[in-house]
């Protein structure tokens, strides 16, 4: 399998120095995903803590107050994913996160960020120079809330994940971008039943809807940058995410230089070659209005726990479009657009999934890959080119 190349971060990145081998000590603990802890606060530094050595999955090597020190403990240490605070004394996040690129380029950086739009734009920044994910950091009141739990477990997990199975494909010569370091069929990962491939599309789609959650604004990024500018038809996206953060994730879609990208608006006429994102909190609904596709943003209970959820998207979409749509579905955790795609295919309309391998978390994608809803599985970096592909009728 040949895996076409992401976009380069912009810091260059240097030959690490070879990692020191496990102590005796940690010898018993080499399957486990090692995990740094880079806080200036000691409190939330034992919060964290906490969660974490809860997870028998992770083992905790070091914690820190600064990013002078994460960057001494990276080239002291083996880590395979770290979490970085932002705003730090001695020297920063952003600061600190290319020097711990350069120290071991595939280590995972989960930035910590605050619920501002400040902490939004830094978190983004971050992503596109080489972090991998991104979490909302809570009050110090807030830090033991179960779904921050939940979702930092996901995270370390999903991307220890990848950095072994990326650890893999490179010994194996092969050549992987960051955002979807690992190989179709990671020697790690057990071998998932999937339903026979679903026939292609059988009609011209009116629209391409996106889904995705933990792990997605990477995954974003890397397919939006796939697909270029000849895009002949709409497409909505919906993204788990905070209202603080969705705005700031679409401004840097756009500034990825391919498909432009903004907060859908209310009753806004939907036009080719556009990307528009449900905005945090809101359901993103697609309506039929005198033969144009138009967004109405509802405040509707959430869905599969999620405000904006994807399955109102795809669910309204389905009967505006009469099915004449295709589904992208990225990495993310739970099965939120699962009763939405059945109804999408069922209608005549076509679905891709991110495959296992390249995904943080194989929850969304992988429950439509097990009902046998897919026309295909596929790493990220191949999904762009199928899409493309498709919308063309030459699938």
């Amino acid at each position: 399998m040949t895996i076409g190349p992401a976009p380069p971060p912009a810091v260059a990145r240097t030959a690490a120095a070879p990692r020191p081998a496990p102590t005796q000590a940690g010898a018993a603990s080499d399957s486990a995903i090692r995990v740094l802890i880079c806080d200036d606060s000691a409190v939330i530094r034992s919060a964290l803590a906490r969660m974490l050595d809860s997870d028998p999955r992770i083992r905790l090597v070091a914690r820190v107050a600064n990013g002078q020190e994460a960057v001494a403990a990276v080239r002291r240490e083996q880590v395979d994913v770290i979490v970085l605070d932002i705003e730090m004394p001695v020297m920063d996040g952003m600061t600190a996160l290319p020097l711990l690129l350069q120290a071991d380029p595939g280590v995972r950086v989960v930035m910590a960020s605050t619920l501002t739009t400040r902490g939004a734009d830094i978190a983004m920044r971050a992503l596109r120079l080489g972090a991998a994910d991104y979490l909302p950091k809570p009050s110090v009141a807030q830090i033991n809330d179960n779904s921050f739990r939940t979702e930092l477990l996901a995270k370390i997990t999903g991307l220890g994940r990848l950095r072994r199975g990326a650890a893999v494909g490179h010994s194996a010569g092969q050549t992987l971008p960051h955002a979807a370091r690992a190989p179709s069929a990671a020697p790690s990962l057990p071998a998932t039943p999937l339903a026979k491939p679903r026939p292609g599309l059988a009609r011209p789609p009116k629209l391409l809807a996106i889904g995705s959650s933990t792990g997605g604004p990477q995954a974003l990024f890397t397919l939006v940058q796939s697909l270029g500018r000849d895009i002949a038809v709409p497409v909505v996206l919906t993204q788990h995410m905070p209202a603080t953060f969705t705005a700031i994730l679409a401004e840097h879609i756009t500034k990825l230089d391919a498909l432009p990208c903004a907060e859908a608006r209310d009753q806004e006429i939907l036009k080719p070659g556009r990307i528009y994102l449900a905005p945090g909190d809101r359901h993103l609904m697609i309506d039929d209005v005198g033969g144009s596709l138009r967004a109405r943003l509802s405040s509707d209970p959430p869905e599969n726990f999620c405000r904006p959820a994807v399955d109102p998207m795809l669910r309204t979409a389905c009967v505006a479009t009469g099915g004449r749509m295709l589904i992208v579905m990225l990495t993310g955790m739970g099965q939120d657009g699962l009763l939405g795609t059945k109804q999408v295919v069922e209608a005549g309309g076509c679905a891709l999934a991110q495959d296992e391998a390249t995904s943080v978390v194989w929850g969304m994608p992988g429950a439509i890959a097990r009902a046998g809803l897919c026309h295909a599985v596929l790493p990220l970096p191949q999904l762009g080119a199928q899409v493309q592909r498709m919308l063309r009728g030459a699938a």
